[in-house]
């Protein structure tokens, strides 16, 4: 979940300063952290393994197929558990809801982004996240999916599992793709990576970056469902 650099300028929000971190905010709690850095491994581990199975210039390299199926195979049936496991947490449900309804604000964003405009108002998370967190989501249920049907060869019929395997194989690439380019986003942004990697950021980057985003707000809203 990283930024997209150059949207609107500071406005005159007011972030809080933790005592023991002036000029940093709170932005990630250490469980929405867990599930990001769970779900990138078993994500990043899945691609690898693909690449080796269906490329062939990788595939000559790599030995025991057998075993580099294996591992594809139950770290895609793992992909949904980290999630799952996070949904425990108020903090990442709290997200999840972010991440789902989209603001007027959003719109403009997009049409921002159309136009080229770096004057470009977001929440915790701008639209291009929200589309990206939405994408992947839906891309892997759809990955799960069509590999169960590859899987279970007994289950499906022969036209089923021709189809899953067409999906699977394209959708494995644009997901490799719409990756690469969050990667390359987040090398460009390492407020947004120490967000991840420590939980706060600065204070400046947030208010320039999200400055329709009020952590104090949200702090009191999270006491309040308490």
């Amino acid at each position: 979940m990283t930024s997209t650099p150059g949207s609107a300028a500071p406005t005159g929000a007011t972030m809080p300063r933790p005592a023991d971190s002036p000029g940093l905010v709170p932005r990630f709690t250490r469980a929405e952290r867990w599930v990001h850095r769970a779900t990138a491994t078993l994500m990043l581990v899945c691609l690898a393994t693909a690449l080796a199975l269906y490329y062939p210039p990788v595939s000559q390299l790599v030995g025991r197929r057998r075993l580099v199926v294996v591992v594809h195979e139950w770290c895609g049936l793992a992909l949904p558990v980290p999630l799952l496991l996070g949904l425990a947490s108020r903090a990442l449900r709290a997200d999840l809801s972010r991440l789902n309804r989209f603001a007027p604000y959003d719109r403009a964003w997009l049409r921002a982004v159309r136009h080229r405009s770096f004057h470009r108002r977001s929440g915790k998370f701008n639209a291009g996240q929200k589309l990206y967190a939405a994408w992947t989501a839906g891309a892997v249920l759809v990955m799960l999916g069509s590999g169960l049907l590859m899987w279970f060869t007994n289950v499906a019929p022969l036209v089923w599992r021709t189809g899953a395997t067409f999906v699977h194989d394209w959708l494995t690439l644009a997901l490799a793709v719409v990756i690469a380019g969050h990667l390359y986003l987040a090398a460009r942004d390492p407020e947004a990576r120490r967000g991840m990697r420590t939980g706060s950021v600065d204070e400046l980057w947030a208010v320039r970056e999200h400055p329709d985003w009020d952590p104090a707000a949200e702090a009191q809203a999270d006491r309040n469902s308490r």
